[in-house]
């Protein structure tokens, strides 16, 4: 992305909450919306349901993610996703029977 406005230390960001998948999250420039987003992902994430908007600074402490790598992902390719956690194995043993989690 080549406008100027994007080469500073603030980042005035929407971050999107996908319909189909708990947890996953996109974040775009305000400005430029999901213009710059493949549409394969926007198929894969589901209709983006607004979350929250946000400036972005490299001090600016997120959850999951580093400000800093969120900021560049945006300005090379106008958007980044971020996935859900990883589920620990004691977690998936939630979802099996009683008699599968003894095997």
């Amino acid at each position: 992305m080549s406008d100027d406005r994007m080469r500073g230390d603030k980042l005035l960001c929407e971050v999107f909450k996908s319909s189909r998948k708990e947890q996953m999250y996109l974040y775009v420039d305000k400005r430029q919306g999901l213009v710059e987003v493949p549409e394969a992902l926007l198929e894969q994430f589901g209709k983006p349901l607004p979350a929250m908007t946000l400036i972005l600074t490299p001090e600016k402490s997120l959850g999951r993610a580093r400000a800093t790598d969120v900021m560049a992902a945006i300005r090379d390719k106008g958007y980044y996703l971020q996935m859900p956690p990883a589920k620990e194995d004691y977690l998936l043993d939630l979802h099996r029977t009683p008699t599968e989690a003894r095997d």
